[in-house]
């Protein structure tokens, strides 16, 4: 008669299948998200170029530039044409914070932009080597959790989990090679 398994046995075999499979997944996710960033940033120059953005990207670029410089220009005159006993306002004085209006900035549109271009990536990343072999990992390691919480007793589990491990290069129980024996040379 086989004996059914504990919390604390099942715990184990979840614990242990997590430390098999994380480090090969977080591996293959900064493998991902290096391919990602250059992704992203060529899919934001295409899809910039696409839907008209870019046009309306450099329009706003310049004004923004011409604004800055026209801000720099109004900062500088009424600095040197105050009369020697008068302050300048708030706004003059805080020259240099990165105060935020709640207007719509250049910003604002460059990080849609980026945003709906890495959506745009992420999906194409899904299709490359490197984004097949995480979503696998991923599905084996979920594999490998639910034949932890679906096994009927620790051997049946052992086998199953080891023909899972087997997929991504590993053996369930592994073997512990013994450290050399040093001679203590006195």
């Amino acid at each position: 008669m086989s004996k059914s398994m504990t919390k604390y046995q099942l715990e184990h075999f979840q614990d242990k299948v997590r430390r098999q499979f994380q480090p090969l997944i977080e591996d293959q996710e900064l493998l991902v998200k290096q391919f990602k960033a250059k992704a992203t940033d060529v899919a934001v120059k295409k899809l910039a170029k696409k839907i008209g953005a870019d046009k309306i990207i450099n329009k706003f670029r310049q004004a923004e530039k011409m604004l800055e410089e026209a801000r720099a220009t109004a900062i500088t005159f009424f600095e040197q044409k105050k009369p020697k006993d008068a302050e300048l306002n708030y706004s003059f004085k805080n020259k240099g914070n990165s105060y935020r209006d709640e207007k719509l900035s250049l910003d604002d549109c460059e990080e849609q932009l980026r945003s709906w271009a890495s959506n745009q990536a992420e999906k194409e990343i899904e299709r490359r080597p490197e984004g097949a072999r995480l979503r696998q990992l991923k599905e084996l390691k979920q594999k490998a959790l639910d034949t932890v919480m679906e096994a009927g007793t620790p051997d049946s589990l052992v086998i199953s989990l080891d023909q899972v491990s087997k997929k991504i290069g590993l053996r369930w129980n592994q073997d512990l090679t013994a450290l050399p024996n040093f001679k203590n040379e006195d």
